[in-house]
Protein backbone atom coordinates (compact mmCIF):
# COMPACT_ATOMS: atom_id res chain seq x y z
CA UNK A 1 0.00 0.00 0.00
CA UNK A 2 1.36 3.45 -0.93
CA UNK A 3 1.57 6.13 1.69
CA UNK A 4 -1.87 7.60 2.36
CA UNK A 5 -0.82 10.63 4.37
CA UNK A 6 0.55 13.60 2.48
CA UNK A 7 1.86 16.86 3.92
CA UNK A 8 -1.64 17.79 5.08
CA UNK A 9 -3.49 14.62 5.96
CA UNK A 10 -5.20 12.12 3.65
CA UNK A 11 -6.84 13.59 0.54
CA UNK A 12 -8.55 12.34 -2.58
CA UNK A 13 -11.76 12.37 -4.56
CA UNK A 14 -14.52 11.71 -2.06
CA UNK A 15 -16.27 8.35 -2.48
CA UNK A 16 -13.64 7.24 -5.01
CA UNK A 17 -10.19 7.63 -3.43
CA UNK A 18 -11.44 8.63 0.01
CA UNK A 19 -14.34 6.35 0.90
CA UNK A 20 -16.56 5.99 3.93
CA UNK A 21 -14.87 2.67 4.66
CA UNK A 22 -11.44 4.31 4.63
CA UNK A 23 -12.60 7.19 6.85
CA UNK A 24 -14.04 4.75 9.37
CA UNK A 25 -10.97 2.50 9.28
CA UNK A 26 -8.48 5.34 9.65
CA UNK A 27 -10.42 6.70 12.61
CA UNK A 28 -10.37 3.34 14.36
CA UNK A 29 -6.65 3.01 13.62
CA UNK A 30 -5.94 6.52 14.91
CA UNK A 31 -7.76 5.76 18.16
CA UNK A 32 -5.75 2.57 18.65
CA UNK A 33 -2.39 4.14 17.80
CA UNK A 34 -2.91 7.12 20.09
CA UNK A 35 -4.02 4.77 22.85
CA UNK A 36 -0.84 2.71 22.40
CA UNK A 37 1.21 5.92 22.48
CA UNK A 38 -0.20 6.71 25.92
CA UNK A 39 -2.35 9.63 24.78
CA UNK A 40 -5.43 8.17 26.48
CA UNK A 41 -3.68 6.89 29.58
CA UNK A 42 -5.97 6.68 32.59
CA UNK A 43 -9.08 8.31 31.15
CA UNK A 44 -11.88 7.93 28.62
CA UNK A 45 -10.73 9.60 25.38
CA UNK A 46 -12.50 12.56 23.77
CA UNK A 47 -12.31 13.70 20.13
CA UNK A 48 -13.40 16.93 18.47
CA UNK A 49 -14.69 16.41 14.91
CA UNK A 50 -15.35 19.24 12.45
CA UNK A 51 -15.70 19.68 8.69
CA UNK A 52 -16.00 22.18 5.88
CA UNK A 53 -19.33 22.49 3.98
CA UNK A 54 -18.60 20.00 1.17
CA UNK A 55 -21.50 17.65 0.51
CA UNK A 56 -19.18 14.68 0.92
CA UNK A 57 -18.27 15.91 4.39
CA UNK A 58 -21.66 14.77 5.61
CA UNK A 59 -21.12 11.06 4.97
CA UNK A 60 -17.40 11.21 5.81
CA UNK A 61 -18.17 12.85 9.14
CA UNK A 62 -20.66 10.08 9.90
CA UNK A 63 -18.00 7.49 9.09
CA UNK A 64 -15.32 9.16 11.23
CA UNK A 65 -17.70 9.53 14.17
CA UNK A 66 -18.77 5.89 13.84
CA UNK A 67 -15.16 4.72 13.75
CA UNK A 68 -14.13 6.71 16.80
CA UNK A 69 -17.19 5.76 18.85
CA UNK A 70 -16.78 2.08 17.95
CA UNK A 71 -13.22 2.30 19.30
CA UNK A 72 -14.46 3.71 22.62
CA UNK A 73 -13.85 7.42 21.97
CA UNK A 74 -16.41 10.03 23.01
CA UNK A 75 -17.04 12.49 20.18
CA UNK A 76 -17.89 16.20 20.21
CA UNK A 77 -19.30 17.16 16.80
CA UNK A 78 -18.60 20.85 16.22
CA UNK A 79 -20.08 20.93 12.71
CA UNK A 80 -18.89 23.28 9.98
CA UNK A 81 -15.91 25.23 11.30
CA UNK A 82 -12.45 26.17 9.98
CA UNK A 83 -9.48 23.86 10.49
CA UNK A 84 -7.88 26.31 12.97
CA UNK A 85 -11.13 26.37 14.95
CA UNK A 86 -11.04 22.58 15.31
CA UNK A 87 -7.39 22.82 16.36
CA UNK A 88 -8.22 25.54 18.90
CA UNK A 89 -11.18 23.63 20.35
CA UNK A 90 -9.15 20.43 20.59
CA UNK A 91 -6.78 22.31 22.87
CA UNK A 92 -9.34 24.43 24.71
CA UNK A 93 -11.55 21.44 25.54
CA UNK A 94 -8.58 19.27 26.57
CA UNK A 95 -9.59 16.73 23.95
CA UNK A 96 -7.28 13.85 23.14
CA UNK A 97 -7.50 14.25 19.40
CA UNK A 98 -9.14 16.38 16.74
CA UNK A 99 -10.35 15.40 13.28
CA UNK A 100 -10.98 17.87 10.45
CA UNK A 101 -12.66 16.86 7.21
CA UNK A 102 -11.59 19.19 4.41
CA UNK A 103 -9.59 19.39 1.20
CA UNK A 104 -8.74 23.04 1.88
CA UNK A 105 -8.44 24.98 -1.41
CA UNK A 106 -9.12 21.93 -3.61
CA UNK A 107 -12.20 21.68 -5.81
CA UNK A 108 -15.47 20.40 -4.37
CA UNK A 109 -15.22 16.72 -5.44
CA UNK A 110 -12.12 16.29 -3.25
CA UNK A 111 -12.12 15.87 0.50
CA UNK A 112 -9.60 15.00 3.17
CA UNK A 113 -9.04 13.83 6.73
CA UNK A 114 -6.60 15.57 9.04
CA UNK A 115 -5.88 14.20 12.53
CA UNK A 116 -4.70 16.48 15.31
CA UNK A 117 -3.08 15.42 18.55
CA UNK A 118 -3.82 16.71 22.04
CA UNK A 119 -3.21 20.44 22.09
CA UNK A 120 -4.38 20.85 18.48
CA UNK A 121 -1.08 19.98 16.78
CA UNK A 122 -0.60 17.99 13.58
CA UNK A 123 0.57 14.42 14.05
CA UNK A 124 4.21 13.70 13.37
CA UNK A 125 5.28 11.38 10.55
CA UNK A 126 5.92 8.44 12.87
CA UNK A 127 2.36 8.44 14.23
CA UNK A 128 0.87 8.83 10.75
CA UNK A 129 2.90 5.87 9.51
CA UNK A 130 1.75 3.78 12.46
CA UNK A 131 -1.89 4.73 11.78
CA UNK A 132 -1.48 3.61 8.18
CA UNK A 133 0.05 0.32 9.29
CA UNK A 134 -2.74 -0.42 11.78
CA UNK A 135 -5.37 0.60 9.22
CA UNK A 136 -3.89 -1.88 6.75
CA UNK A 137 -3.78 -4.63 9.40
CA UNK A 138 -7.47 -4.12 10.18
CA UNK A 139 -8.37 -3.84 6.49
CA UNK A 140 -6.81 -7.22 5.75
CA UNK A 141 -8.65 -8.96 8.56
CA UNK A 142 -6.65 -8.53 11.76
CA UNK A 143 -9.08 -8.63 14.73
CA UNK A 144 -9.29 -5.81 17.26
CA UNK A 145 -10.93 -5.54 20.65
CA UNK A 146 -14.31 -3.89 20.23
CA UNK A 147 -15.79 -2.28 23.35
CA UNK A 148 -19.38 -3.14 24.16
CA UNK A 149 -22.05 -1.81 26.49
CA UNK A 150 -20.93 1.29 28.37
CA UNK A 151 -17.51 1.01 26.72
CA UNK A 152 -18.62 2.35 23.34
CA UNK A 153 -18.07 6.04 22.67
CA UNK A 154 -20.86 8.58 23.08
CA UNK A 155 -21.58 11.28 20.51
CA UNK A 156 -23.02 14.74 21.02
CA UNK A 157 -23.17 18.04 19.18
CA UNK A 158 -21.01 20.79 20.63
CA UNK A 159 -22.85 23.88 19.42
CA UNK A 160 -20.88 26.34 21.56
CA UNK A 161 -17.78 25.88 19.42
CA UNK A 162 -18.36 28.75 16.97
CA UNK A 163 -18.97 31.35 19.66
CA UNK A 164 -16.06 30.07 21.74
CA UNK A 165 -13.67 30.32 18.79
CA UNK A 166 -14.85 33.78 17.74
CA UNK A 167 -14.42 35.05 21.29
CA UNK A 168 -10.87 33.72 21.26
CA UNK A 169 -10.07 35.50 17.98
CA UNK A 170 -11.45 38.86 19.06
CA UNK A 171 -9.83 38.54 22.47
CA UNK A 172 -6.28 38.38 21.10
CA UNK A 173 -6.52 41.58 19.04
CA UNK A 174 -4.30 44.45 20.25
CA UNK A 175 -6.90 47.06 19.21
CA UNK A 176 -10.36 47.36 17.68
CA UNK A 177 -11.19 47.77 14.00
CA UNK A 178 -13.69 50.63 14.26
CA UNK A 179 -13.82 52.80 11.13
CA UNK A 180 -12.68 50.10 8.70
CA UNK A 181 -14.83 48.80 5.86
CA UNK A 182 -13.61 45.34 4.85
CA UNK A 183 -14.80 42.93 2.17
CA UNK A 184 -14.54 39.26 3.16
CA UNK A 185 -14.52 36.47 0.58
CA UNK A 186 -15.27 33.23 2.41
CA UNK A 187 -14.89 30.87 -0.60
CA UNK A 188 -18.31 29.42 0.31
CA UNK A 189 -16.29 27.54 2.89
CA UNK A 190 -15.87 26.76 6.55
CA UNK A 191 -15.46 30.38 7.72
CA UNK A 192 -18.66 31.67 6.12
CA UNK A 193 -20.19 32.32 9.57
CA UNK A 194 -17.06 32.63 11.72
CA UNK A 195 -15.12 35.29 9.85
CA UNK A 196 -17.90 37.88 9.34
CA UNK A 197 -18.93 37.45 12.97
CA UNK A 198 -15.38 37.96 14.26
CA UNK A 199 -14.69 41.06 12.14
CA UNK A 200 -18.07 42.54 13.08
CA UNK A 201 -17.53 41.96 16.81
CA UNK A 202 -14.12 43.61 16.47
CA UNK A 203 -15.78 46.79 15.16
CA UNK A 204 -15.35 46.59 11.38
CA UNK A 205 -18.05 47.31 8.82
CA UNK A 206 -18.21 44.05 6.88
CA UNK A 207 -19.24 43.27 3.31
CA UNK A 208 -19.33 39.54 2.59
CA UNK A 209 -19.09 37.63 -0.67
CA UNK A 210 -18.74 33.90 -1.18
CA UNK A 211 -20.51 33.26 2.12
CA UNK A 212 -23.44 31.10 0.98
CA UNK A 213 -22.17 27.52 1.03
CA UNK A 214 -24.52 24.91 -0.40
CA UNK A 215 -22.17 21.92 -0.25
CA UNK A 216 -21.30 22.16 -3.94
CA UNK A 217 -19.86 25.66 -4.47
CA UNK A 218 -16.83 25.66 -2.17
CA UNK A 219 -13.80 27.41 -3.80
CA UNK A 220 -15.83 27.74 -7.02
CA UNK A 221 -14.42 30.86 -8.69
CA UNK A 222 -13.93 32.60 -5.37
CA UNK A 223 -11.73 32.66 -2.28
CA UNK A 224 -7.97 32.83 -2.00
CA UNK A 225 -7.34 30.94 -5.25
CA UNK A 226 -9.62 33.20 -7.32
CA UNK A 227 -9.23 36.83 -6.25
CA UNK A 228 -11.09 38.47 -9.15
CA UNK A 229 -14.44 38.80 -7.36
CA UNK A 230 -12.79 40.21 -4.24
CA UNK A 231 -10.80 42.78 -6.20
CA UNK A 232 -13.97 44.00 -7.92
CA UNK A 233 -15.97 44.07 -4.68
CA UNK A 234 -13.34 46.09 -2.79
CA UNK A 235 -13.35 48.78 -5.47
CA UNK A 236 -17.14 48.71 -5.87
CA UNK A 237 -17.81 49.16 -2.14
CA UNK A 238 -15.01 51.67 -1.54
CA UNK A 239 -13.57 49.35 1.11
CA UNK A 240 -10.28 49.93 2.86
CA UNK A 241 -9.22 46.43 1.76
CA UNK A 242 -10.43 42.86 1.33
CA UNK A 243 -9.60 39.48 2.83
CA UNK A 244 -9.89 36.10 1.07
CA UNK A 245 -9.91 32.67 2.71
CA UNK A 246 -9.83 29.18 1.25
CA UNK A 247 -12.25 26.33 1.88
CA UNK A 248 -11.08 25.49 5.40
CA UNK A 249 -9.89 29.04 6.21
CA UNK A 250 -6.33 28.24 7.15
CA UNK A 251 -5.20 30.72 4.47
CA UNK A 252 -5.47 34.48 4.16
CA UNK A 253 -4.69 36.64 1.16
CA UNK A 254 -5.60 40.31 0.89
CA UNK A 255 -6.48 42.99 -1.66
CA UNK A 256 -5.72 46.67 -1.04
CA UNK A 257 -8.16 49.52 -1.72
CA UNK A 258 -7.04 49.76 -5.37
CA UNK A 259 -7.68 46.08 -6.03
CA UNK A 260 -4.01 45.08 -5.91
CA UNK A 261 -3.19 41.67 -4.40
CA UNK A 262 -1.28 41.48 -1.11
CA UNK A 263 0.18 37.97 -0.81
CA UNK A 264 1.30 35.91 2.15
CA UNK A 265 4.86 37.22 2.08
CA UNK A 266 3.65 40.83 2.23
CA UNK A 267 1.19 40.01 4.99
CA UNK A 268 3.98 38.41 7.04
CA UNK A 269 6.20 41.45 6.48
CA UNK A 270 3.47 43.76 7.78
CA UNK A 271 2.75 41.54 10.78
CA UNK A 272 6.44 41.08 11.57
CA UNK A 273 6.97 44.83 11.97
CA UNK A 274 3.80 45.16 14.05
CA UNK A 275 4.82 42.29 16.30
CA UNK A 276 8.31 43.68 16.75
CA UNK A 277 6.84 46.99 17.93
CA UNK A 278 4.79 45.10 20.52
CA UNK A 279 7.78 42.98 21.59
CA UNK A 280 6.03 39.85 20.34
CA UNK A 281 8.44 38.83 17.55
CA UNK A 282 10.77 36.51 19.43
CA UNK A 283 14.41 36.60 18.28
CA UNK A 284 13.33 39.16 15.65
CA UNK A 285 12.89 36.16 13.35
CA UNK A 286 10.30 35.05 10.79
CA UNK A 287 10.11 31.48 9.42
CA UNK A 288 9.26 31.06 5.73
CA UNK A 289 9.74 28.48 2.99
CA UNK A 290 12.27 28.53 0.19
CA UNK A 291 9.43 29.57 -2.14
CA UNK A 292 9.00 32.95 -0.43
CA UNK A 293 9.79 35.84 -2.73
CA UNK A 294 13.36 37.12 -2.57
CA UNK A 295 11.88 40.57 -2.04
CA UNK A 296 10.52 39.33 1.30
CA UNK A 297 13.98 38.27 2.48
CA UNK A 298 15.53 41.56 1.33
CA UNK A 299 12.79 43.59 3.07
CA UNK A 300 13.24 41.80 6.39
CA UNK A 301 17.01 42.20 6.26
CA UNK A 302 16.61 45.91 5.48
CA UNK A 303 14.38 46.26 8.56
CA UNK A 304 16.91 44.46 10.76
CA UNK A 305 14.92 41.22 11.00
CA UNK A 306 16.07 37.67 10.37
CA UNK A 307 14.51 34.97 8.21
CA UNK A 308 14.81 31.19 8.57
CA UNK A 309 13.74 29.22 5.50
CA UNK A 310 12.40 25.66 5.38
CA UNK A 311 11.20 23.15 2.80
CA UNK A 312 7.86 23.89 1.17
CA UNK A 313 4.87 23.04 3.35
CA UNK A 314 3.36 24.69 6.40
CA UNK A 315 4.16 21.60 8.52
CA UNK A 316 7.88 22.28 8.04
CA UNK A 317 7.40 25.92 8.96
CA UNK A 318 5.55 24.86 12.09
CA UNK A 319 8.22 22.31 13.05
CA UNK A 320 10.90 25.00 12.85
CA UNK A 321 8.79 27.42 14.87
CA UNK A 322 8.13 24.86 17.58
CA UNK A 323 11.75 23.77 17.82
CA UNK A 324 13.09 27.31 18.30
CA UNK A 325 10.02 29.02 19.82
CA UNK A 326 9.56 31.48 16.96
CA UNK A 327 6.34 33.52 16.96
CA UNK A 328 5.63 34.09 13.26
CA UNK A 329 5.95 31.99 10.14
CA UNK A 330 4.16 31.06 6.97
CA UNK A 331 4.00 30.70 3.22
CA UNK A 332 3.50 32.96 0.22
CA UNK A 333 0.19 31.16 -0.38
CA UNK A 334 -1.28 32.74 2.75
CA UNK A 335 -0.72 30.06 5.39
CA UNK A 336 0.38 32.27 8.29
CA UNK A 337 1.06 30.85 11.75
CA UNK A 338 1.04 33.09 14.83
CA UNK A 339 2.18 30.58 17.41
CA UNK A 340 1.15 32.54 20.51
CA UNK A 341 -2.50 32.22 19.45
CA UNK A 342 -2.76 29.26 17.06
CA UNK A 343 -1.24 25.84 16.42
CA UNK A 344 -1.81 25.97 12.66
CA UNK A 345 -2.33 28.50 9.90
CA UNK A 346 -5.38 30.60 10.76
CA UNK A 347 -6.79 32.75 7.97
CA UNK A 348 -9.32 34.60 10.10
CA UNK A 349 -6.80 35.41 12.83
CA UNK A 350 -4.29 36.57 10.22
CA UNK A 351 -6.85 38.83 8.59
CA UNK A 352 -7.91 40.29 11.93
CA UNK A 353 -4.33 41.07 12.94
CA UNK A 354 -3.66 42.63 9.54
CA UNK A 355 -6.76 44.79 9.97
CA UNK A 356 -5.66 45.72 13.49
CA UNK A 357 -2.35 46.96 12.08
CA UNK A 358 -4.16 49.11 9.51
CA UNK A 359 -6.49 50.55 12.16
CA UNK A 360 -3.73 51.18 14.71
CA UNK A 361 -1.26 52.73 12.26
CA UNK A 362 -3.70 54.92 10.37
CA UNK A 363 -1.95 53.84 7.16
CA UNK A 364 -3.53 52.07 4.21
CA UNK A 365 -2.79 48.42 3.54
CA UNK A 366 -1.21 49.49 0.26
CA UNK A 367 1.24 51.72 2.12
CA UNK A 368 2.03 49.09 4.75
CA UNK A 369 2.58 46.34 2.15
CA UNK A 370 5.01 48.59 0.26
CA UNK A 371 7.66 47.69 2.87
CA UNK A 372 8.31 44.78 0.52
CA UNK A 373 8.85 44.86 -3.23
CA UNK A 374 7.84 41.61 -4.89
CA UNK A 375 10.46 40.57 -7.40
CA UNK A 376 9.16 38.87 -10.56
CA UNK A 377 9.09 35.08 -10.29
CA UNK A 378 9.14 32.79 -13.32
CA UNK A 379 8.23 29.12 -12.81
CA UNK A 380 8.83 26.49 -15.49
CA UNK A 381 7.85 22.83 -15.07
CA UNK A 382 10.16 20.34 -16.82
CA UNK A 383 8.31 17.00 -17.19
CA UNK A 384 9.54 13.49 -17.86
CA UNK A 385 12.89 13.79 -16.09
CA UNK A 386 14.60 11.89 -13.28
CA UNK A 387 13.83 14.22 -10.38
CA UNK A 388 15.95 12.11 -7.99
CA UNK A 389 19.17 13.39 -9.60
CA UNK A 390 18.53 17.11 -9.10
CA UNK A 391 21.04 17.29 -6.24
CA UNK A 392 23.73 15.10 -7.82
CA UNK A 393 24.03 16.33 -11.42
CA UNK A 394 27.32 18.20 -11.91
CA UNK A 395 26.07 19.69 -15.18
CA UNK A 396 23.03 21.11 -13.42
CA UNK A 397 25.06 22.45 -10.48
CA UNK A 398 27.36 24.32 -12.88
CA UNK A 399 24.41 25.81 -14.79
CA UNK A 400 22.74 26.99 -11.57
CA UNK A 401 25.96 28.58 -10.30
CA UNK A 402 26.43 30.42 -13.62
CA UNK A 403 22.82 31.64 -13.54
CA UNK A 404 23.09 32.94 -9.97
CA UNK A 405 26.26 34.85 -10.83
CA UNK A 406 24.43 36.41 -13.76
CA UNK A 407 21.46 37.41 -11.59
CA UNK A 408 23.54 38.90 -8.78
CA UNK A 409 22.27 39.78 -5.29
CA UNK A 410 18.75 40.68 -6.46
CA UNK A 411 18.08 37.34 -8.12
CA UNK A 412 18.05 33.65 -7.28
CA UNK A 413 17.43 30.20 -8.70
CA UNK A 414 15.50 27.36 -7.08
CA UNK A 415 15.10 23.83 -8.46
CA UNK A 416 12.34 21.77 -6.83
CA UNK A 417 11.75 18.11 -7.68
CA UNK A 418 8.08 17.20 -7.52
CA UNK A 419 7.13 14.91 -4.68
CA UNK A 420 4.71 12.86 -6.79
CA UNK A 421 5.41 13.40 -10.50
CA UNK A 422 8.48 12.90 -12.75
CA UNK A 423 9.09 16.60 -13.13
CA UNK A 424 11.34 19.36 -11.83
CA UNK A 425 10.20 22.92 -11.18
CA UNK A 426 12.61 25.67 -12.17
CA UNK A 427 11.98 28.97 -10.39
CA UNK A 428 13.93 32.11 -11.19
CA UNK A 429 13.58 35.51 -9.51
CA UNK A 430 15.09 38.73 -10.80
CA UNK A 431 14.39 42.45 -10.76
CA UNK A 432 14.04 42.26 -14.56
CA UNK A 433 11.22 39.95 -15.68
CA UNK A 434 12.76 39.44 -19.13
CA UNK A 435 16.03 38.36 -17.55
CA UNK A 436 14.15 35.95 -15.26
CA UNK A 437 12.35 34.41 -18.23
CA UNK A 438 15.56 34.05 -20.22
CA UNK A 439 17.44 32.38 -17.37
CA UNK A 440 14.50 30.09 -16.54
CA UNK A 441 14.23 28.96 -20.16
CA UNK A 442 17.94 28.16 -20.39
CA UNK A 443 17.91 26.26 -17.09
CA UNK A 444 14.86 24.28 -18.16
CA UNK A 445 16.79 23.15 -21.24
CA UNK A 446 19.74 22.08 -19.05
CA UNK A 447 17.42 20.16 -16.70
CA UNK A 448 15.91 18.32 -19.67
CA UNK A 449 19.33 17.53 -21.06
CA UNK A 450 20.93 16.50 -17.77
CA UNK A 451 18.02 14.57 -16.23
CA UNK A 452 16.02 13.45 -19.24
Amino acid sequence: MGRLFGTDGVRGVANADLTAEMALGLSVAAAHVLAEAGTFAGHRPIAVVGRDPRASGEFLEAAVVAGLASAGVDVLRVGVLPTPAVAYLTAALSADLGVMLSASHNAMPDNGIKFLSRGGHKLDDELEERIEAVYEEHRTGAPWDRPTGAGVGRVRAYEEGLDQYVAHLVGVLPNRLDGLRIVLDEAHGAASLVSPEAFTRAGAEVVTIGADPNGLNINDGCGSTHLGLLKAAVVEHGAHFGIAHDGDADRCLAVDHTGEEVDGDQIMAVLALAMRERGALRADTVVATVMSNLGFKLALEREGLKIVQTAVGDRYVLEEMKEHDYALGGEQSGHVIISDHATTGDGTLTGLLLAARVAESGRSLRELAAVMERLPQVLVNVPDVDRSRVGTSAELATAVADAERELGETGRVLLRPSGTEPLVRVMVEAADIDQARSVAGRLADVVKSALG
